[in-house]
């Protein structure tokens, strides 16, 4: 009578390490381009959250209300909220507004109307090759992410 084995061997273990090394080797870098887009889709949801924010502002409180953003520092501030809400630092932003909305260098803002309207714009994130554009449309004031 020849009595079973209730165990590994040494050899079945270490073949078990070296795959889930090799998977952990493979998955790493493919997970670290996942979370760059994920930033970049974030950012531009937080962005356009803040141009609804303060469109609603305008619209609701009958006065004029800005979204200012910091290109270099990456922060933006809207009208009425003290908050100061950082954005991603490795992603890289750009702004295109109306001329009399840039206040200094890389700092500008987008102004929305007690109407809904605004001066329009467009806010670039991106990294690499990812890119997303977060759209004002002027008339309605609108954001939307392109």
């Amino acid at each position: 009578m020849r009595r079973r084995s209730s165990g590994f061997t040494l050899l079945e273990l270490a073949v078990v390490l070296l795959i889930l090394g090799l998977v952990y080797a493979m998955a790493g870098p493919m997970l670290g381009n996942g979370s760059v887009g994920l930033d970049v889709k974030a950012a531009s949801r937080q962005l356009a959250a803040g141009l609804r924010r303060a469109r609603s502002v305008a619209v609701t409180e009958h006065t004029e209300a800005v979204l200012t953003l910091d290109v270099d520092g990456r922060t933006f501030s809207v009208s009425r909220d003290p908050k100061v809400y950082a954005l991603p630092k490795k992603l890289v932003y750009a702004l295109v507004t109306a001329e009399s909305e840039v206040t200094q260098d890389k700092i500008g803002g987008i102004r929305f109307f007690p109407d809904g309207s605004s001066t329009g714009g467009r806010i670039t994130v991106s990294a690499g090759d990812l890119r997303q554009e977060v759209d004002v449309d002027w008339v309605t004031g609108r954001a939307h992410i392109l």
